[in-house]
C-alpha cells in the first residue's frame, strides 16, 4: 500500500476541504482523450491489462492475484477513495474497448500531497507515450487537484521508470520500503517534486528554443 511522502506538509482545513472536493469532482477529460474513472463493470478489461506480467510485475500495490473478483474489489476500493477525496483510479480506453493503461493517484489531503502510479500495455512501453502521459498527469495533479507535493517510487531494478522520473526533473530522495498487499516488502527508489518546482520546470520548458 502507498505510504505518505517523506516530506511532511500540513494543509489548512480549507485547503484540505478544497483538495477533497477537487478529487471527487476532478475533470478527467483534462487528462486527454479516452480517460475515465474506473467502474466495476471495467473489471474484465482491467484483468486483461494486468494479467500480463510485463505490465503488472513491477507494481507493488496491485492485488496479489489478478482475477475478476480481486480486480472488482480493487476498483470498488478506489471508488470509495474517490468519494472520500483520497484517490482516483483512471483508465485509458473507451468503454467496451481494450484498456491500454491506468493511472492510480493516491491523495493525502491533510498533507496537500499525492502519489502517482500506473502502467501501459507492453506494446506501448518504451514508445515515449508513457513519459508524455506521466508528465501531463503530474501537471494535472498539481493544477486540477491543488496539491503542493507529488511523490513517485520505482523498483530499484526498473531502469526504464528510473530514467523517466529522473528526466522529468523529480528530486531523488534515497529509497523507501514499499509494502505489498500480502505484507511482503520491496525496496524502491523514491522521488519528490513540489508545485513550485513543477511551475519553474514548466516555465523553463516553455521558454526553451525549438530543437
Amino acid at each position: 500500500m502507498s505510504a505518505p511522502p517523506k516530506t511532511e506538509l500540513s494543509a489548512s482545513p480549507d485547503e484540505e476541504r478544497s483538495i477533497r472536493a477537487a478529487v471527487r469532482t476532478a475533470p478527467i477529460d483534462g487528462l486527454g482523450p479516452a480517460r475515465r474513472i474506473a467502474r466495476r463493470e471495467d473489471a474484465e478489461a482491467v484483468v486483461d491489462l494486468l494479467a500480463d506480467p510485463a505490465v503488472s510485475a513491477a507494481i507493488y500495490d496491485l492485488p496479489q492475484r489478478i482475477n475478476r473478483t480481486t480486480i472488482t474489489e480493487w476498483i470498488e476500493a478506489a471508488e470509495q477513495d474517490r468519494q472520500a477525496g483520497r484517490g482516483l483510479l483512471i483508465l485509458t480506453g473507451n468503454p467496451g474497448q481494450q484498456v491500454t493503461g491506468y493511472s492510480r493517484i493516491t491523495v493525502w489531503p491533510e498533507r496537500s500531497s499525492a502519489e502517482l502510479a500506473g502502467a501501459l500495455r507492453a506494446g506501448a512501453q518504451g514508445s515515449g507515450a508513457g513519459g508524455a502521459g506521466a508528465a501531463h498527469t503530474i501537471g494535472w495533479i498539481f493544477e486540477a487537484l491543488g496539491v503542493r507535493l507529488v511523490c513517485l517510487t520505482a523498483a530499484t531494478d526498473n531502469v526504464r521508470s528510473i530514467r523517466l522520473i529522473d528526466r522529468m526533473g523529480f528530486r531523488r530522495m534515497g529509497e523507501r520500503t514499499a509494502v505489498r498487499p500480502d505484507g511482503s516488502t520491496r525496496t524502491s527508489c523514491y522521488w519528490e517534486m513540489t508545485a513550485e518546482e513543477w511551475r519553474a520546470l514548466k516555465a523553463r520548458l516553455a521558454g526553451a528554443p525549438d530543437r
